[in-house]
């Protein structure tokens, strides 16, 4: 059994960036328990769960007691922010602890939320509830079991301090969660913005070498990255976009290089179809709606590429030129990437205009997500009762239902991608409730269970497929903070 003390850190993003940190600790932890240990991501980061669940384990996922590898830092960078720019955000309430290499070979970063207020804070602790916290390793957790790229969470550990928010004190809470790193648009920003030359370009090579390697080899090793990051984003959004995922936060310093999904704040699952669907309390003006995240990552990715010109060519004008050609190629691989998708969820290899008949069904009658899809394979074994009581109108998908059934769908492959449950807002909500409130995580933990196997229906577990139903509160959720 490894002790905590003597777990092995790497520390590139220290080593090969400096400038984009500054180093830190976190604040005491009074009374640390464990909530929550994500056992098998333990197991595959080369951990052991017991120890984490040890008191020195607890130290170290509250950050207040690291082993001597480990050389911890806040990030800095900047961001978009509902459109303005802020030159200066940077981990106000969380820090990076260092890489673990996996048995595998894996590099992922080891960061903590919540642990205390840094230089970034910007007039906040740099505290977090508890709340917050346990939903960010419930939904990060269920997206990679639906196989979204996505940072993952670790640990979840009451800190024993009370964290005064609007409605009052709560308890609070740090989250230890992995990524394959936390680089985003942000901090090419916050680099750009330095006027350093060099303090960019060790970032782009730090990223190409983190996720990017065989870019190194092109001819244009900058103009490849950013055609990588956005491709990869591309086909993320449509991942979300296929599940009825609304981020809610999609700011240009929650975008990240990799490719994966982060930060779980004000985000939620549709119950019905809608493409005006807003969560958030505070957009208030429906920036990032569920129908607008494609256009909303486009305009990010425009800002990585504005970062990105000085290494593109010292002649503005063609770095600009080439950073439009690879920008407008993420309209095509989004596109690309939806429509694959699409065709996977309604069991066709070439469904052609079945698509647009089917957006349009969708978004006129606004059935339930989830449940429209997953109910599809029962109309392509014959049944198509479970589908059409979904619609107001029950005769409504009617020509499209024929339409597609004559076309031959696969059932089987159906649900292979489409799932049977998803993160329901009001359970969610529900089990967060119990466990603050209640000290109760049993709500928590079957939700955990559920949603770890999301394809695979099972008897008795009924109530989770369903939505909140039509007399259910408006949901909102907040950025917890």
């Amino acid at each position: 059994m490894t002790a905590a003390t003597d777990i092995a850190f790497e520390n590139t993003f220290v080593r090969d960036l400096e400038g984009l940190y500054l180093p830190w600790t976190a604040a005491p932890a009074p009374d640390p328990r464990a909530m929550l240990v994500n056992d098998a991501l333990a197991r595959d980061l080369g951990l052991d769960p017991g120890v984490l669940r040890s008191p020195a384990g607890l130290g170290l996922l509250t950050g207040t007691a690291v082993p001597g590898s480990a050389t911890t830092v806040a990030q800095a960078y900047a961001g978009h922010q509902f459109g303005n720019y802020s030159p200066r955000l940077g981990d106000g309430r969380a820090m990076l602890l260092g890489e673990l290499v996996t048995p595998d070979g894996q590099r992922r970063d080891l960061h903590l939320k919540g642990s205390g207020r840094t230089p970034f804070a910007r007039g906040g602790d740099g505290l977090a509830p508890l709340g917050p916290m346990l939903r960010e390793y419930l939904i990060s957790e269920a997206m990679h079991a639906l196989g979204v790229p996505s940072t993952r969470s670790l640990a979840v550990v009451a800190t024993g301090a009370e964290v005064w928010r609007e409605r009052g004190p709560e308890p609070g809470a740090v989250l230890a969660r992995t990524a394959s790193s936390h680089l985003r648009v942000g901090t090419f920003q916050y680099a750009a913005a330095t006027g350093d030359p060099d303090v960019l370009r060790r970032l782009a090579d730090h990223a190409i070498a983190r996720h990017h390697p065989s870019a190194a080899g092109a001819d244009e090793p900058y103009l490849e990255l950013y055609r990588r990051v956005v491709g990869a984003q591309a086909r993320l959004i449509a991942q979300w976009m296929h599940l009825g995922f609304v981020h809610g936060v999609m700011n240009t310093d929650n975008m990240t290089i990799s490719g994966e999904t982060i930060d779980y704040g004000p985000c939620a699952f549709l119950d019905a179809h809608d493409p005006a669907a807003v969560y958030s309390s505070i957009d208030e003006g429906g920036r990032y709606a569920y129908g607008n995240q494609p256009g909303i990552a486009q305009w990010n990715l425009a800002r990585f590429g504005e970062a990105l010109l000085p290494l593109l060519s010292e002649d503005t004008d063609v770095a600009v030129g080439l950073a439009t050609e690879v920008l407008q190629g993420f309209a095509e691989g989004y596109q690309d990437a939806r429509d694959r998708g699409y065709a996977a969820k309604i069991g066709l290899d070439a469904p052609g205009p079945l698509l647009t008949g089917l957006a349009a069904l969708l978004a006129e009658h606004r059935p339930d997500h989830t449940l429209f899809f997953r109910r599809l394979s029962a109309a392509a074994r014959g049944d198509d009762g479970p589908v059409r009581e979904l619609f107001a109108d029950p005769d409504a998908p009617a020509e499209w239902l024929g339409s597609w059934r004559a076309a031959g769908p696969d059932p089987d492959a159906m649900d292979r991608v489409n799932p049977v449950y998803v993160p329901r807002n009001h359970l969610v909500e529900a089990a967060l409730e119990a466990a603050v409130r209640d000290d109760d995580l049993e709500p928590l933990q079957w939700l955990l269970q559920v949603l770890a196997h999301p394809y695979d229906e099972r008897a008795g577990y009924e109530r989770f497929a369903q939505p909140a139903g039509p007399d259910a509160p408006r949901f909102v959720t907040f950025c917890g903070t």
